[in-house]
């Protein structure tokens, strides 16, 4: 069994499901989850785990995604994207100043609230949005927060005065649950009128970005020539950014079987205060945690299964 990640360059027209069913036959294996699903209409990086990585899908969906678009202002659609009909138009005249939309942006770091859009998989009792907004039925969306690390314009103003619209393309760094097309629906109400993502490409997610993804056609053809491996990055690359510490041979006898240990266990200088990845032998063997109920104790996260020879 393949074990790890492999990074993804998910094409336009695809959706993330397709790209794990695709990958579950040309792998020829069934153990594979994506880490944060991406709209059939938007391009970019898609981290697939496979095998043991599985195990660490919930964790790297958490992690910051960095996404490049475009932002139309003066034209709203239904699905806060392109691809969806106009619903509400103001002509923008005169345009607004760059100094205007950089100010606003940088309103939108940090934490925010998000009603995500209609076209979208959210459940709302059972059903998901974009099933009610298909049959007409408007219902009350849950209003969740997300963090904006970064919202920053990346180009000059584009302005078309005959239809009354502006663009310009943005760069942001968001974290878990955000909707991009929300947020330029959101940026266009502060600046006073209608807008939609007219554009969006993930660049990055979980610490990988473009350079490291490769196609559905390229992993295809290094499997055909037996080279897979190359493309797939260990478990330990996807932890390389989490607190780690190097077991003992004696502590790895005692963490490889999962026991509760006390938070002192390795040591006072290595206190768990969030998930932290333990290795052997440079090889993962667990992710402990804080025990959630009990005070001044450890348990695992995740356990991993190695062939680790002692």
């Amino acid at each position: 069994m393949l074990n790890g990640v492999i990074p993804i360059w998910k094409e336009k027209g695809l959706t993330s499901h397709d790209v794990v069913f695709k990958l579950r036959k040309i792998l020829k294996q069934k153990r594979i989850g994506h880490t944060g699903t991406l709209d059939p209409q938007v391009e970019g990086v898609l981290l697939v785990c496979l095998g043991e990585g599985t195990k660490l899908v919930e964790l790297l969906m958490d992690g910051e995604k960095t996404y490049v678009g475009e932002i139309t202002l003066g034209q709203a659609t239904e699905t806060e994207d392109r691809y969806g009909a106009i619903i509400a138009t103001k002509r923008v005249q005169p345009m607004v100043e760059q100094t205007i939309i950089d100010a606003t942006m940088e309103q939108f770091k940090g934490w925010i609230n998000q009603i995500p859009p209609y076209y979208s998989a959210v459940k709302v009792q059972g059903k998901k949005l974009y099933e009610y907004a298909r049959a007409g039925i408007e219902v009350e969306r849950p209003s969740r927060q997300v963090f904006i690390h970064a919202f920053e314009r990346t180009s000059e103003i584009n302005y078309d005065e005959q239809k009354g619209i502006q663009s310009w393309t943005f760069e942001v760094i968001c974290g878990k649950g955000t909707y991009v097309r929300t947020l330029a629906v959101d940026l266009g109400k502060q600046l006073g009128y209608p807008a939609h993502m007219s554009a969006l490409t993930r660049k990055a997610t979980g610490g990988f970005d473009e350079a490291d993804a490769v196609t559905l056609g390229e992993v295809q053809q290094a499997m055909d020539e037996n080279q897979i491996d190359r493309f797939i990055f260990p478990i330990e690359a996807l932890l390389r950014n989490f607190p780690t510490i190097d077991l003992s041979q004696e502590e790895y006898h005692d963490v490889r079987h999962g026991k509760v240990l006390a938070e002192d266990y390795f040591g006072k200088e290595n206190l768990l205060h969030e998930i932290t990845v333990l290795c052997y032998r440079n090889k993962v063997v667990a992710l402990y945690q804080p025990h959630p109920n009990k005070e001044h104790l450890i348990k695992p996260y995740r356990m991993f299964t190695h062939t680790i020879n002692e």
